[in-house]
Formats: C-alpha cells, structure tokens, sequence
C-alpha cells in the first residue's frame, strides 16, 4: 500500500518536474541553432550511454564469468586479426556517425548571411556596447545591480533583487523571427558573448571582428554572461537580450533614434565647469567608478584619484592617460570629446582634489590628433 502510494505521488508529481527548468541543466532552446545543439547533445549522450554499457557490461561480464576462483586460466596468445579490425572500425563508425551532424551544425552556426539586422557587440571592463549598424545607433549596456549591494555596505544599501547581477540598464533588443547577425569585437582585453538559450557564443577580441547570428523564436527576455575570464569585475557584465514584436521594435527603433539625436552634443557650445562637473559626474559613476570606486579611493590594483599626481599634475597628461590608458587601465577613447572633457574637470575638483581648472571638448579634440 506504501509503494503504491509513493507511485501515485510520483506520477503526479512527474508533469510539473518536467515543465521545471532546472538550474542544473540546460536552458530550454528558444532559436533553431540552441534547439539544434540541445538534439545533439541529448544524441551523443545516448550513444555514449551505449557504448559504456556495452563496453563495461561486456567487460565486467567477463571479469567476473571467467574468474581464477572458479577454475578458469589465462589464455596466452599473440593477436587476433578479426578483433583489432572490429575494434578499429566499430569506434571509427561511431565517431562519424557523432562527427557529420555536429559538423554541419557548426556550418550552419558560421553561415551569417542574409541578415535581417546587424548589430555589433562591443566588450569593454566590464560592460557591453551595442550599435545598430542599419539604424544609425548605439548604446552602453551596464549591470543595474547597485555597487552598494556588490560590495555590500552596512548603511543604505537596497535589498538585492531575484534578478541580482542579471539585470542590465539597457538591454539588446531585437524582433521576434528575424535573423540577427552580432559582430564581437573588445575595446580593452578579450570577452565573449554568450546567451545559452539562443544558442550564441562567440568571442569578442580586441583589433578583429567576429561574427555570429541567431533568429529568437518566442518573445520573452532571455540572459547570458560574458564568459571569458577579463578582469576584476568578470562576473558583474551580464547580457540581456529582450525579443519583442516587429512593431515594438520599430517604435523602439524610431524611439531610440529621437534620443540618440537629442543626446548628440552641440560642438559649437559653450560649455561652464558648472556644466562639465555635472556631465563629468553622470560619466565616472557610470564608466570609471567600478575600478576608482565612488569615493575616489581606488582598491587593488587600480591607484586612488584623491590626491594622485595625475588628477593634480597638469591637464595634458591627464588627458592622455584616458584616451590611451595605462597598465589595467584601458583606452577610453571611444567617448566622446565632451566625456572625456567633463570626467577629467570632475575627477580633478572632486575627491578633495581641488586644482580650480577644467578641460574644455576642443582640448580634448587637439589631443586625438
């Protein structure tokens, strides 16, 4: 009566188990490549359940049917054609069979023609960069996670999350249904785009440009990580691609070229110190603070602003280090002159550095030249 109890819970417990998607697993395919890999996975594991059945039964069978304890003697002899030829090409037999549909599923991972949209992937420490080739447009994407919550502060920091580390403030957005090509590059040291349920990996290396596609079936929001090993905060650039409807993502679309174009700066404005520590605040939070921290104070192997000789020493050769960077440091050239401008006025009046001047954009222009 017990056993036949615990067979009806199991029974009706087996349905939800099998909608579940478990964290040890792997996440359920949401593109023809990811559902491609997932059949091949679960192929080649069946045959290599097989073949350890097969080849450990046999052995073990043997083992144990002609133990010495029950009479039986080694046979000596020196070779048996038929054996070697059959262990030769049995095996030989199995890996084609494993070795054809993997091959073709990784041309067709490699074929990223006919794209329905192309955006490059920018990988920088430790954030991702996303432009729109076909639109004219592009954005940072940052973790949301507060640093607060990372470096766990004992005041004021905000409860963590479901999504803690997973979530993004901007994240990549594509339709439902079309082909996507994603050009991987690095700004500073060597990322990789990854998002498992869209069956993408492809690493992003400073000087090339790689290339991979993916077409989402469903609508929904669907995370990846970046998984190469690129610096201290590695784990806090994660990947967020949102799939919507054609007709959002036109909107989207036209929505995010007004506001590209309402952020362009003016390049005949006369810009305050005012103006420049207000926008070069906006700019180290959101690109600098991660290795300099909040405050100024720096960690490890990144030097502290307050004080330094080069947020105290003269102009030129702070605007030098961050168009062409230094040791951990890499190049941030790719701001824009009124960024690099205003970060560099902020860093040298905050902290308690108080050199009273400011770096106007055309100073930073004549020093990219």
């Amino acid at each position: 009566m017990q056993l036949r109890r615990l067979c009806a819970m199991a029974a009706a417990c087996t349905p939800s188990f099998a909608l579940a998607e478990s964290p040890y697993t792997f996440q359920t395919p949401q593109s023809p490549i990811a559902s491609h890999i997932n059949d091949l996975h679960t192929w080649i594991m069946l045959i290599i359940v097989v073949v350890f059945v097969v080849v450990f039964g046999l052995m073990f069978y043997s083992i144990f049917k002609h133990r010495r304890s029950v009479g039986h003697q080694a046979r000596h002899f020196h070779e048996n054609t038929a054996v070697e030829v059959a262990w030769t090409i049995i095996p030989a037999l199995i890996l084609a069979v494993m070795a054809f549909p993997a091959a073709r599923l990784v041309l067709a991972q490699k074929n990223t023609t006919n794209a329905d949209i192309t955006i490059k992937a920018t990988g920088y420490q430790w954030l991702w960069g996303y432009d729109y080739m076909d639109y004219g447009f592009g954005y940072k994407s940052r973790l949301a996670t507060p640093r607060a919550q990372i470096e766990n502060y004992k005041d004021g920091a905000p409860p963590k999350s479901p999504l803690y580390l997973l979530e993004v403030d901007e994240p990549l957005v594509v339709p439902v249904g079309k082909r996507v090509r994603i050009l991987t590059t690095a700004n500073d040291v060597i990322h990789s785009w990854y998002v498992p349920a869209l069956g993408v990996k492809q690493d992003a290396i400073p000087g090339f440009i790689r290339d991979t596609w993916f077409t989402a079936e469903h609508i929904g929001t669907y995370r990846g990580q970046c998984t190469e090993l690129c610096g201290r905060d590695h784990g806090y650039m994660p990947i967020v691609v949102k799939v919507v409807s054609d007709a959002d993502f036109k909107t989207w679309v036209t929505a995010q070229q007004a506001k590209a174009k309402a952020a362009q700066d003016d390049p005949n404005k006369k810009w305050t110190k005012d103006e420049l520590l207000a926008r070069g605040k906006q700019v180290f939070e959101s690109n600098c603070a991660a290795c300099h921290k909040v405050d100024g104070k720096g960690g490890g192997p990144f030097p502290a602003l307050a004080g330094s000789k080069i947020a105290t020493g003269p102009k030129e050769g702070h605007i030098h280090i961050v168009l062409t960077g230094k040791n951990a440091m890499p190049s941030w050239a790719g701001l824009s002159d009124v960024e690099v401008a205003s970060v560099i006025t902020y860093e040298r009046n905050s902290f308690g550095n108080h050199t009273g001047d400011f770096v106007l954009p055309a100073e930073v222009k004549a020093a990219r030249k």
